[in-house]
């Protein structure tokens, strides 16, 4: 199967080993002064060793490997004590992992004799653990997104911002300010994002928040020109945000949306883009996904005017 996966550029690894304690899994040995994937198998693809790495040498790929296996992984953990088991399992709860979370716990529960710690302190801990309290935010720490320079992204030309491209040109969109009065103010309104991260090139298409969900695959400046974003459109749904004229190397964007659809099995993705011209390119690559994909399911597009307003809905 094709799934999120880390990749080690042995040019820049130094061997300095301090990815491998971060690795909670086991799957990484320094092995002939580099850092080296022993397994597949034991890659969750969550990233977590990424913010590691000094030299930036480990990043992530979508390519064809084993399943990730949580027995497996807890196999080869319980002998290397508590600590290591506490932060394997805080970490799946960090990342809403919560299938493999549960099959890590019923291993625990199964194998008490293996351990030689008291395993209802493991899941006290884990119990109370809030999820962000920890480390779940390493995996973005070396994964900056480099956008495209010099290339057309649908404008007829390069990314420099001329006045020539309708999605660049300037304007002063005019607001009644009653919209602002006490007791409506956007602060007033409560987030509905259930995940992160957000951005195409950092999402893991496995992770369990995506399973069997309802998706938006949004434009990055939607969410900024649609003030009922969060309760109207995004409430209740997965989301992944993408530039369709900024952003660089997007075929991994076409294989993350074929993932989605065929190994977590979204029930229907909602693309919403702005009316500019260049956006389109987002609904290219959502076509382009789910024809390369073994299910089929429903898309919906909706785009959303400079103004904030939704000026057209429909299934395509």
């Amino acid at each position: 199967m094709k799934r999120e996966i880390i990749r080690i550029d042995e040019e820049k690894c130094n061997g300095c080993g301090i990815c491998i304690p971060n690795c909670h899994e086991g799957a990484l040995q320094i092995v002939d002064g580099k850092a080296r994937l022993i397994s597949d198998l034991m890659c969750d693809g969550l990233g977590a060793c990424i913010g590691h790495c000094p030299e930036g040498a480990i990043t992530m790929e979508t390519r064809e490997a084993v399943p990730y296996n949580e027995k497996a992984v807890m196999e080869e953990m319980i002998g290397k004590g508590k600590n290591t088991i506490i932060a394997h399992l805080k970490h799946l709860k960090d990342h809403n992992e919560f299938g493999f979370l549960k099959e890590g716990i019923e291993f625990l529960l199964a194998n008490r004799e293996k351990a030689d710690f008291e395993v209802d302190e493991v899941l006290e801990v884990i119990s109370s653990h809030k999820p962000g309290s920890s480390t779940a935010g390493a995996k973005t720490d070396h994964q900056a997104i480099t956008h495209g320079h010099g290339h057309d992204h649908g404008c007829g030309h390069s990314h420099s911002h001329s006045a020539g491209c309708p999605g660049s040109r300037a304007m002063t969109i005019e607001r009644d300010n009653i919209a602002f009065a006490v007791g409506t103010a956007p602060a007033d309104a409560p987030s509905e994002l259930r995940q992160w991260p957000v951005q195409m090139h950092l999402i893991n298409p496995n992770a369990g928040y995506f399973q069997n969900s309802d998706l938006m695959i949004a434009a990055d400046c939607v969410a900024f020109a649609a003030g009922n974003f969060h309760g109207k459109y995004l409430k209740g749904k997965s989301v992944a945000i993408a530039c369709p004229k900024l952003d660089s190397n997007m075929e991994v964007y076409v294989n993350k949306i074929t993932a989605l659809i065929d190994d977590a099995k979204v029930n229907t993705i909602t693309v919403m883009m702005m009316e500019v011209p260049c956006c389109g390119g987002l609904m290219r690559l959502v076509k382009a996904g789910a024809e390369k994909a073994q299910r089929k399911v429903p898309v919906k597009m909706a785009i959303v005017g400079i103004n904030g307003d939704v000026i057209k809905e429909e299934w395509v």
